[in-house]
């Protein structure tokens, strides 16, 4: 089975990381409960600027379907880049970006 990706790139600001925290609990409910993939971890620069979260399953759009709305409702989310990887890491995998409403 293909291994698909959400990946969520989106601009911080700030070294308090509670909100983030916040937000990585509620999508790794979302996704467990919705049977969809994996919540897999963030990556945040050190001066809290941006980061990147990591989400993995079979099917990225269905993924993207359940995390999106939690996404949508999250201030700092607002312009993030989300990019669906419809297959394993790789030159030629097809992708599709979408930007959250700013």
């Amino acid at each position: 089975m293909s291994e698909h990706a959400v990946i969520v790139s989106f601009a911080y600001g700030d070294r308090n990381l509670d909100a983030l925290f916040d937000l990585e609990e509620k999508l790794e409910a979302a996704i467990e409960e919705a049977g969809v993939g994996e919540y897999d971890g963030n990556e945040i620069a050190v001066d809290g600027s941006d980061g990147s979260l990591f989400m993995f399953g079979p099917d990225a759009e269905r993924l993207f379907a359940v995390v999106q709305p939690i996404l949508a409702t999250t201030p700092f989310m607002k312009g993030a880049e989300v990019h669906l990887r419809f297959g394993p890491p790789g030159e030629g995998v097809p992708e599709r970006i979408v930007t959250l409403d700013p």
